[in-house]
């Protein structure tokens, strides 16, 4: 059986969407999901689907071994970024070479680097008038969205589109597309 670690920081909506993806895969399992916001609304969505999450502080993440620790536990085939905010470090990435994953709500590079996710890229795609955006699945390494690309689907953005909209249809392709790449990385 592959098994999946997810992380989150938020809502959660990318969690549950994968893990009513995988849940009546025999040979798949979500192991955990660990999230770095005590409140985060993902912890409700685990409950709801049976799924173990973990919280986890900044100093457990970056100055100790303690989450690396808690992955190696898992053993994961894989590791997901699913709306999960803070830089990866680099014990995790050394650990975990091309194991991790994440997307990324724009057409990589563009919309990519510190400080661009959700709302942010959705009213910087607006406000420059771009003709269409999407999503990008990439591997994790130690920069902001720079890892290679695994997978992109566009779509188109209209003149009255607002950053509301644009964001329904990068969430669609995120839906569509992410749980899709992580079948497919898992079997390859």
């Amino acid at each position: 059986m592959k098994s999946i670690v997810l992380f989150a920081s938020g809502s959660g909506s990318n969690v549950e969407n994968i893990g009513n993806y995988f849940k009546n895969d025999p040979n798949i399992n979500i192991s955990c999901v660990l999230t770095n916001k005590r409140d985060a609304k993902v912890i409700d969505r685990c409950n709801r689907l049976g799924i173990n999450a973990l919280y986890f502080n900044k100093t457990a993440f970056t100055k100790t071994s303690c989450v690396l620790d808690i992955l190696k536990t898992f053993n994961p085939d894989l590791i997901v970024l699913a709306g999960f905010l803070w830089k990866i470090p680099e014990n995790l990435i050394q650990n975990f070479p091309n194991k991790i994953i994440n997307v990324h709500p724009a057409l990589l590079p563009k919309y990519g680097g510190k400080g661009m996710y959700g709302m942010h890229v959705h009213a910087s795609v607006k406000e420059n008038k771009e003709e269409e955006t999407g999503i990008t699945i990439h591997y994790v390494n130690e920069n902001y969205d720079e890892g290679a690309i695994i997978k992109q689907a566009k779509t188109t953005v209209l003149t009255e589109d607002t950053a509301e909209d644009i964001a329904q249809k990068v969430h669609a392709l995120e839906y569509e597309y992410f749980p899709k790449v992580i079948k497919t990385l898992l079997n390859a």
